[in-house]
């Protein structure tokens, strides 16, 4: 009789630690990505703020491409209020996809700016122009970079969460799955960038 009870005991300890084990792996997987969505948000900031002084900038040899400066402001302002007033939720694959579809939006309107300052040669010498873009460019990579960062940490948190016995834990804990962050033409914005600037 002792020793099944010792046996009883020595099985719950081992499980409870177990699930201690596999629950700070799940908080440790959920905080790196959470993270890396931060790491993604500051370049987005850093972005948001370039823009306005390259409109400024090439509203001097744009006077007859007012519709692209609007466009470009309006995208900017809707995304950076988007970023500003929502407390970012990887959980809600809804707001995720919200905060893709701004970004996008915002990486559309930049790229079709792109193309008309390769049409005013005289705007593409300015060096003021020239380095608002180039920061630009670089600014999109580093939100490449970190936004692969977070997709990657998100895959590694939701597989983990998702395999037996982690699930068992992940359910009765609320972990919920996170949203991996796509945005749309991202590579060819930053191509057409460098292309046009280089």
């Amino acid at each position: 009789m002792k020793t099944f009870v010792w046996l009883f005991i020595i099985t719950v300890v081992l499980v409870v630690v177990f699930g201690v084990l596999i629950f700070n792996k799940l908080v440790r997987g959920r905080n790196q990505a959470k993270n890396g969505f931060a790491q993604i948000d500051v370049q987005l900031k850093r972005r948001h703020n370039l823009i306005p002084n390259l409109v400024e900038t090439a509203k001097r040899y744009l006077t007859h491409e007012e519709e692209t400066l609007s466009r470009v402001i309006s995208a900017r302002n809707h995304a950076q209020s988007l970023q500003d007033s929502n407390k970012h939720q990887p959980e809600s694959s809804e707001h995720m996809a919200m905060f893709a579809q701004a970004e996008s939006m915002l990486s559309k309107a930049l790229g079709q700016f792109s193309a008309v300052v390769e049409a005013y040669p005289e705007l593409k010498a300015d060096s003021v122009i020239k380095e608002l873009m180039d920061e630009l460019t670089n600014t999109e990579n580093r939100t490449g970079f970190a936004r692969q960062h977070y997709n990657d940490s998100v895959m590694f948190y939701n597989n983990d969460r998702e395999v037996f016995p982690n699930n068992l834990v992940s359910s009765t804990f609320g972990f919920r799955p996170l949203s991996q962050l796509v945005f749309e033409d991202r590579e060819a914005i930053s191509q057409a960038l460098t292309v046009n600037m280089g």
